[in-house]
């Protein structure tokens, strides 16, 4: 039992670190742009009013929405858009034009996340930065080059991994929330009327006296709930009870007892509004404050990265993006890995996001729309895996979901009137990925309908070899093929140039799932072919690491040491060409599905093939 509690709190703390980073640090700048947003004046009733807003938007979607409902929807343990996603498509397998219709919704929304993931960075950097104003007014000029260095040095580290300073983020988060929750108890307690905010009637009272403004506010209230999706991504990694305990017993109390702070202050001095995080500190600790803020910045922000890469490699096996080369930073951890692409491209879009809008209160305007969009369609989605993967009733589903999909409605609304303000940058990234990523899937469907079609049968072949066979060689030849009884064009080239064929042969056809993982013993299914030649499918997840020589050196089913074999690789390689008509595509996505082509990364190293035993065989296809 001790060891169970042990083990327990030890994922508490990780869950601190990495799950909310983000949210956590949203007190730097949420309540200041909550007032910015509707020109609100800092009356008692106001305070009151938008800190019961805050309070109660915190427990509706934080608390109910995202820690009671959605964190429940696992799929085989694995949380985040991509499992959420693959669990309600397959929850309405049966209903083709349905299932298509959410595929769309999901991948739009995973597309939504790299739009929040050039924003969230950028703002917590600064914001937490820009404290060094308070405390030297001289050093203004220099909040954005010194945001600029600290995130080029975050992405500079990510090639090395995060497995050693990932152990610090934990007790860094908890000494940043006992912080910032013991600064806001302190001014609590000299204006403890703060604490009747509460109570909902005063959120009720706000909305009721000033209707339009508190629709714009929503805009910037949105802020205090950024991060809320990490809870659900990082469900995998920490569990549901580590993460459940965390948020109750650590994060949403200091959550709360810093804003209602900060709101103390500005009952007592409003011209606070200005910065009233930095401010709630007394004079001689805001430096240390500042680099605190500055390391739980960076936390939030290496967070967000690590999430980029992870479901950048979900999004890929699903077939929705080319593929990228993907280096593993630790020998132990599956889930360390470094996409250099998604590095370098991230670091580029946040570099032009602070160069372009300088502060964390312009920033604030270019938020939400990414924010509320992922939150809607997460809400949208769930909805379909309550009615058809839980089978619950209608009823049961509609009240389990409408008042979320009702608060989510509301908050989207609100942020696109922020669109000509900012609101373009995150939602125009989102747009690129989403383009990107149906491009791809429609291309690899082209070609999956047009050449590929014209293919030999595979098993007819093989007969017919044995009966007039080649020469044969020594050794053990494995080819790739996307159908499992169709013959792969290396294998024909093979046949049609080198007029050889090996001792033994492996088709190879490698298939991914719409599930998370799946398990060395559903790893690989095996038919004999007959004539020293096997086809065999791998399976994975799409959070399996693919290792094509690993998982066939696990087969025993043939009778051989796989691994004891001198074995070569055979890979087609086609060459394809944008054809000026003939294709459902427009013209201009063939181009670009072309390029993405180009430049995916070489097969053999996604593989994990051995870079000496590759043979190459490819042909032009036109697309």
């Amino acid at each position: 039992m001790t060891q169970s509690k042990s083990g327990l709190a030890a994922l508490m703390v990780g869950a601190i670190g990495i799950v909310y980073g983000d949210i956590g640090t949203s007190v730097l700048y949420a309540l200041k742009e909550i007032f910015a947003a509707g020109h609100v004046p800092l009356t008692q009733a106001n305070i009151l009013g938008l800190l019961s807003l805050l309070f109660w938007t915190l427990t509706v979607i934080v608390s109910l929405k995202y820690v009671v409902l959605v964190l429940r929807a696992d799929n085989r343990g694995e949380g985040g858009m991509v499992a959420m996603l693959a669990l309600a498509s397959q929850s309405v397998r049966h209903r083709p034009a349905l299932r298509r219709a959410l595929l769309v919704v999901g991948i739009f929304g995973t597309a939504l996340f790299y739009g929040d993931g050039v924003i969230t960075p950028a703002i917590s950097v600064l914001s937490a930065i820009e404290g060094l104003e308070l405390v030297i007014p001289a050093t203004g000029p220099l909040v954005v080059p010194a945001a600029v260095l600290v995130l080029l040095a975050l992405f500079l580290l990510q090639k090395r991994g995060t497995t050693g300073i990932g152990k610090l983020f934990g007790p860094v988060m908890l000494v940043w929330f006992a912080s910032i929750a013991a600064l806001g108890l302190a001014q609590i307690a000299r204006h403890p009327e703060v604490l009747a905010a509460l109570s909902p009637h005063h959120a009720a009272g706000f909305v009721g006296s000033h209707p339009g403004i508190s629709f714009l506010v929503l805009s910037a209230l949105v802020l205090c709930v950024t991060g809320a999706e990490s809870l659900y991504a990082d469900l995998g990694h920490f569990g549901k009870r580590p993460i459940r305990l965390a948020w109750f017993l650590v994060v949403m109390p200091a959550l709360t007892l810093n804003y209602f702070g900060q709101g103390a202050l500005l009952l007592a001095a409003p011209e606070a509004v200005a910065n009233p995080f930095f401010l709630l500190a007394p004079e001689p600790v805001r430096m240390p404050l500042v680099a605190l803020a500055t390391l739980a910045a960076i936390i939030a922000s290496q967070a967000l990265i690590s999430g980029a890469f992870s479901i950048t490699k979900q999004v890929i096996q699903l077939g929705y993006l080319p593929r990228l080369r993907i280096l593993h930073t630790s020998a132990h951890n599956v889930g360390q890995i470094y996409i250099p692409f998604v590095n370098w491209a991230l670091f580029a879009a946040i570099l032009v996001a602070v160069m372009v809008f300088k502060n964390s209160g312009a920033l604030a305007a270019a938020y939400g729309v990414a924010v509320c969009g992922l939150m809607f369609i997460t809400t949208v989605l769930t909805y379909f895996v309550v009615r058809h993967h839980w089978r619950l009733p209608l009823a049961v589903c509609i009240g389990a979901t409408g008042l979320f999909l009702v608060v989510d409605l509301a908050f989207l609304s609100s942020a696109l009137l922020k669109v000509v303000h900012g609101g373009w940058f995150p939602f125009l990234i989102g747009a690129v990925m989403f383009v990107a990523m149906q491009t791809w899937r429609q291309g690899q469907d082209a070609l999956d309908e047009g050449p590929r079609k014209m293919e030999v049968d595979l098993q007819p072949l093989i007969e017919n070899l044995s009966a007039f066979p080649p020469a044969r060689v020594e050794g053990l030849a494995v080819f790739f093929t996307a159908t499992a009884d169709k013959a792969p064009s290396a294998f024909l080239h093979n046949l049609k140039h080198n007029k050889v064929m090996h001792e033994r042969n492996v088709f190879v056809t490698v298939r991914y799932h719409e599930v998370p993982w799946i398990g060395m013993d559903e790893r690989a299914q095996v038919k004999s072919l007959g004539h020293h030649c096997w086809h065999v499918t791998l399976n994975y997840g799409f959070k399996n690491d693919v290792d094509v020589p690993r998982d066939l050196a696990a087969v025993t089913e043939w009778g051989f040491d796989f691994a004891d074999e001198a074995v070569s690789y055979f890979l087609g390689r086609d060459q394809l060409i944008a054809r000026p008509q003939g294709s459902r595509m427009p013209q201009w996505r063939r181009l670009l599905f072309v390029q993405m082509h180009r430049n995916a990364s070489a097969m053999s190293d996604y593989l994990r093939l051995p870079g000496n035993a590759v043979v190459e065989l490819g042909a032009k296809i036109e697309v």
